[in-house]
């Protein structure tokens, strides 16, 4: 399918920023299961683009004038793969790289009591014994705006039994180190039935011999409606958007997605 996608970020800031500097993960690249037909970014300035350590695109802004305000716009469209979700073949890095913990992903004594029961089943049928994790976890964690932040830690949030796709993601990789199987922090988009949405989240785990994206809070593998933008350990190695700021005071962020079929966007 041809997905149009338009994404929004606007900082607002209580007084002038004298200088920031934002990290923009916000472009997708083609693979086997998407192809990016068009996309463009619109900054305020000029940025510098690269590889992050992940092998993600990565742009660079920096404004060293007085500012009180940022607007981000990344948006074009892209084709993704109506086939069966399948392991997909990436080489950029080692598998194991993804068998380490991380900041946001260390688990603690409850989440190494919860994956036991999983233990045996992953062991033998990776994909049905992940499959069955999944499900456990949208049960026991239901998906609750609000109840956490960017900065909550998967142990925290399952410990709660809250959160948003972002805890779902990192709290399954967390899980899926703890079975022995390497899994990463996807950041992306979904085509979701609700017009305006966020930017979703969602973890891939090696197994069949490729990368397999598991959305705990669809509570489905990732395939056609998944346009995959970033990856990494956790949240903040993948996040579309991070930043740092000298001065501004207070600050406020409004985020907004559209992901329509590209049929809809020129109607």
């Amino acid at each position: 399918m041809h997905l149009a996608i338009e994404h929004d970020t606007h900082y607002r800031y209580d007084s002038p920023v004298t200088r920031s500097t934002q990290y923009l993960r916000l472009t997708p690249t083609s693979s086997s299961r998407q192809r990016v037909l068009s996309w463009q970014l619109d900054l305020p300035a000029r940025a510098s683009q690269g590889l992050d350590a992940y092998g993600n695109t990565l742009h660079v802004l920096t404004l060293d004038k007085p500012h009180g305000e940022i607007h981000l716009r990344a948006h074009g469209v892209v084709e993704t793969s109506d086939a069966p979700a399948e392991p997909e073949t990436d080489n950029r890095l080692p598998p194991q790289l993804f068998l380490r913990d991380s900041l946001l992903t260390q688990a603690d004594a409850g989440l190494q009591r919860f994956v036991q029961d999983f233990a045996h089943a992953v062991q033998g049928t990776p994909r049905q014994g992940l499959l069955a994790l999944m499900a456990a976890l949208g049960e026991r964690m239901p998906y609750t705006p609000g109840s956490t932040d960017v900065a909550t830690p998967a142990a925290q949030a399952f410990a709660q039994a809250s959160g948003v796709c972002q805890d779902h993601a990192q709290v399954f990789a967390a899980c899926a180190r703890l079975l022995g199987v390497p899994a990463r922090y996807v950041s992306g988009y979904l085509a979701a039935d609700t017009e305006h949405v966020a930017s979703h989240a969602w973890a891939e785990v090696w197994i069949e011999g490729g990368w397999l994206g598991f959305d705990v809070s669809n509570q489905c593998l990732a395939a056609g409606r998944h346009v995959k933008l970033a990856i990494g350990l956790d949240y903040l190695d993948a996040c579309p958007v991070r930043g740092v700021r000298s001065g501004g005071g207070g600050e406020a962020m409004q985020a907004m997605v559209q992901v329509v079929h590209a049929s809809q966007a020129d109607q």
